[in-house]
């Protein structure tokens, strides 16, 4: 499978396309062009033997399958459609889409294509833990899923930003873009294909000089099988050894887990640690060694025809769902908005 890079514009273009790499594809090309001269830096040191080349070629070059894409996220959709009108697979970074708009022209072109349009969802996908997750769920360990509580904090980093990063217009709202991975994370873990935003909303808390900058989010969400509760946030202090501490708890009937991805404060060194509870006990499982799937089987899925990675009813619903977060939103604290 031959793939090619657009859009570097996010560091996640690094995993994605290592992730590929590993999975056995092939990159022929990438385009360097960037709204943040940092990233493409970055991806010239970690893949210092890929030719460069224009989005125009890539896209026309009958030879690529599949495009990725960690553009601007507003961006992303117009691209993604571009490479598919072209008869190309694409896997773009999160959020894939940032209005109802693009959604629907994605949707639309998937269906006139055929085409794949995945969205790497990184807090799952390239994330061992979940991996281990979905195995102690699939084996009945701690019994019916019934709510799942997922917290995205993140370290602003303001100093490394590009100014397109603080432009709602450009991310689509905190909602939108962070909130995706855990909406993600509810649907796949609880067995979910859809569900309803209960109540949601955003703030800024933060620096003053942004106002408009949404820095926290929350969502409930309810399905017909569980309920989900997530709080993204910008707020993670600088004494972290780590970008974040996200967690995931799992509530089953029978037990619980508990993922501590990136680190487990003042304890155990090193990321992916799982805790599980259930009637045999409790106890603390290493994931860090457990292989990912998602690029292997995206490869395979676009040599098959196959949805093995990731659903597009899957892709399409945490967007949507995402979008309707972000569009009922309250401003909180419950005041006027300053824009």
């Amino acid at each position: 499978m031959r793939f090619a890079a657009i859009g570097l514009d996010h560091r996640h273009i690094y995993h994605m396309v290592g992730g590929l790499l590993e999975a056995g594809a092939t990159c022929v090309g990438f385009d360097p062009a960037t709204g943040d001269e940092r990233v493409l830096s970055g991806f010239r040191e970690r893949f210092p033997d890929l030719p460069e080349s224009t989005a125009e070629r890539l896209i026309d070059d009958p030879a690529i399958d599949l495009i990725v894409c960690a553009a601007i996220p507003a961006e992303r959709a117009t691209i993604a459609i571009r490479a598919m009108r072209a008869g190309k697979d694409v896997m773009v970074d999160k959020p894939g889409v940032t209005d109802f708009d693009q959604l629907a022209a994605v949707e639309q072109v998937v269906a006139e294509t055929g085409r794949i349009f995945s969205i790497c969802f990184s807090e799952r996908f390239t994330v061992p833990a979940t991996i281990i997750a979905g195995k102690l769920i699939a084996d009945g360990t701690i019994g019916r899923v019934v709510q799942t509580l997922g917290m995205g904090p993140h370290r602003l980093n303001r100093a490394i930003r590009p100014g397109w990063f603080f432009d709602k217009r450009n991310y689509g709202g905190i909602l939108t873009d962070i909130a995706s991975h855990q909406i993600d994370q509810f649907l796949h873990f609880t067995g979910s294909h859809d569900a309803q935003v209960v109540a949601s909303g955003v703030g800024h808390f933060g620096v003053p000089d942004l106002p408009g900058f949404e820095d926290f989010g929350e969502v409930l969400l309810r399905s017909d099988r569980a309920s989900g509760y997530i709080r993204v946030d910008w707020f993670t202090a600088d004494g972290l050894p780590t970008w974040g501490d996200g967690r995931l708890t799992i509530l089953g009937t029978e037990g619980t887990i508990e993922l501590r991805k990136y680190v487990d404060i003042a304890s155990r060194s090193g990321t992916d640690h799982v805790f599980l509870v259930d009637k045999a006990g409790t106890r603390h499982i290493d994931a860090a060694g457990e292989p990912l799937t998602y690029f292997r089987n995206l490869v395979a899925d676009i040599a098959n025809r196959s949805e093995t990675a990731m659903s597009q009813r899957h892709a399409f619903t945490v967007c949507r769902l995402a979008l309707e977060a972000q569009a009922k939103a309250a401003w909180l604290p419950a005041r006027s908005r300053v824009t």
